[in-house]
């Protein structure tokens, strides 16, 4: 049974930094690119990073680049989205996601692109 458990959100103000985590399980995990994916309040999902299977190929939608960095650790089926300089238009619900294979590729349909998700953990940027 595929599993994506989500961890690390919570309360940053403008400018601030925090680290999100996504723990799998139930499927081989270096054979598969990870995604994250946020929803902010009233809006649709955003595809946000994504990194390939073997953890070379990193790709970050246009309002995060410089800003944020996708990693992945295959050795404890872990892959971690550190988030700098916050802005309070990063707030959302922010979601891991398993691709159907190892590559990884910009998506404006996340919701069919990706065939697994976890719940999500709350990331809020306000001062």
């Amino acid at each position: 049974q595929v599993q994506l458990v989500e961890s690390g959100g919570g309360l940053a103000q403008p400018g601030g930094s925090l680290r999100l985590s996504c723990a799998a399980s139930g499927f081989t995990f270096g054979s598969y690119a990870i995604n994250w994916a946020r929803q902010a309040p009233g809006k649709g999902l955003e595809w946000v990073s994504g990194i390939d299977a073997d953890g070379k190929d990193l790709y970050y939608v246009d309002s995060v680049k410089d800003r944020f960095t996708i990693s992945r650790n295959n050795a404890d089926n872990t892959v971690t989205l550190q988030m700098n300089n916050l802005k309070p238009e990063d707030t959302g619900l922010y979601k891991c996601a398993k691709a159907r294979g190892p590559i990884v590729f910009v998506t404006a349909t996340p919701e069919l692109d990706f065939d697994h998700w976890g719940q999500g953990t709350q990331v809020t940027v306000s001062s």
